[in-house]
């Protein structure tokens, strides 16, 4: 039986509160004391997701992230009805979570803000490729050919924290506009928004249609004789 939509989005609200605060928390952490480095913040969200996906994956599918619930719908495997829903849950727990990691910041600090490096077009394209690739190996992996339980979530988690660790110098490696939004908006950091908009939902339904060009599919079948 398919889980109360209430339940879904306490689950979706909650896992994405525990996400901004130990994902952008270890960066207000680092910020302070340096005892992190790039690193430690890069294992901090990949550890996160992992921890989210075995805990709250059986609830919800632990999406934590507007583009992930948009690609699921784009892909077939996530009802129309539930993605505004989830949308709204997911944000309004990230609200919460950068405003909890908030109380430990010191004044003027980001709190884990995505900022582009070297201007707004280079972003873009890290979060294009990002997004795409994070979707791609959710699409993969949660597939009932493939799906093996714990793996799922530890190849997820590995995925999140290689990009973080390429990526974030660049572009902050957000790939979840909700993840990106609650930061800027607590901490009035909103310079190029609308990259961690667009690009990792343009990314991840790139990243649909990839999908089903992979889909393996039985070679024809000779006509009888």
């Amino acid at each position: 039986m398919r889980t109360m939509l209430r339940h879904c989005l306490l689950a979706e609200a909650l896992g994405t509160a525990v996400l901004l605060v130990f994902g952008t928390g270890a960066a207000v952490v680092n910020e302070q004391t340096q005892a992190l480095g790039h690193g430690g913040v890069a294992a901090a969200f990949g550890l996160v997701v992992l921890v989210l996906i075995q805990g709250l994956g059986h609830v919800s599918g632990a999406h934590v992230n507007p583009a992930v619930t948009v690609g699921f719908w784009a892909a077939g495997r996530f009802p129309g009805g539930r993605v505004l829903p989830y949308v709204a849950a997911q944000v309004v727990g990230a609200v919460v979570g950068s405003g909890l990691v908030r109380l430990l910041a010191t004044p003027g600090s980001t709190l884990g803000a995505t900022l582009p490096a070297h201007g707004a077009a280079q972003a873009f394209g890290v979060e294009l490729f990002l997004s795409f690739w994070l979707m791609l190996v959710i699409l993969r992996v949660t597939s009932s050919f493939y799906e093996q339980g714990l793996l799922v979530g530890l190849t997820i988690s590995a995925t999140v924290a290689l990009e973080a660790l390429v990526g974030g110098p660049l572009s902050g490696a957000s790939m979840n506009p909700a993840r990106s939004l609650a930061p800027a908006l607590v901490s009035g950091h909103l310079e190029a928004f609308w990259v961690y908009l667009v690009a990792p939902v343009a990314g991840m339904l790139l990243a649909v249609v990839t999908d089903r060009l992979l889909e393996l599919r039985e070679p024809p079948q000779p006509p009888a004789a």
